[in-house]
């Protein structure tokens, strides 16, 4: 084995506990524990295979994708309508406590004019063809920032790993991250994870 792989892997594993402690709540200690050694070895197997990846496709598939693949499809072989459960119920609470957090900051007085003036240069940094999506970029507007995602590393990636169906719950991070902002709105009518032909993004002031 690579140990710079190897430490690579351990350290995301490490980062990912909720999942664990929330499959520790469904099912024995051993039964936990094979999961997660077999998530183990999924992840180390899935970073090895993807070594050259350009670095703004890795912030995704390293962090997020591979991982959260990993962990499903661990889970999977056990009980597969649990492995979805968990994975719905852990994303959308790390998503929500994210959103939590926005909201504190969305009480300060000029704070979302700030945020949602960030988002043309974040999302062409994070969600741009650098990082492996392929976009619509609408014109700035002084109250709203709308986008169209027509390619998307997540749907590629979790297709080659035999989990499509866990896209639709990385869209719904949005969801739970962006759609209970004070003064700000978050307007999403499409998909990719849910198989339409783009994902629309809106946020806008009220």
């Amino acid at each position: 084995m690579n140990s710079d792989l190897k430490k690579k892997t351990a350290k995301t594993m490490k980062d990912k506990k909720a999942f664990k402690d929330e499959i520790a709540e469904r099912l024995s200690p051993a039964e936990c524990e094979n999961i997660w050694r077999d998530a183990h070895k999924r992840l180390y197997k899935m970073y090895s295979e993807h070594l050259d990846l350009p670095k703004g496709v890795a912030m995704h598939t390293d962090s997020f994708i591979f991982p959260a693949a990993a962990i499903y499809l661990a889970m999977k072989e056990v009980d597969k309508d649990m492995a979805y459960d968990v994975m719905k119920k852990i994303m959308a609470e790390k998503s929500t406590k994210t959103g939590q957090s926005i909201a504190k900051f969305c009480r300060i007085p000029g704070f979302k004019v700030f945020f949602l003036g960030m988002w043309d240069s974040l999302s062409h940094k994070m969600f741009g063809e650098a990082a492996g999506f392929k976009n619509i970029f609408y014109p700035k507007e002084k109250d709203c920032f709308r986008m169209d995602i027509i390619q998307c590393p997540y749907h590629k990636y979790l297709t080659e790993q035999g989990c499509p169906e866990l896209n639709i719950l990385f869209c719904e991070n949005d969801e739970h991250s962006y759609g209970n902002l004070p003064g700000l709105k978050f307007s999403r009518t499409k998909t990719i994870g849910a198989g339409d032909e783009l994902c629309d993004f809106k946020m806008e002031l009220l």
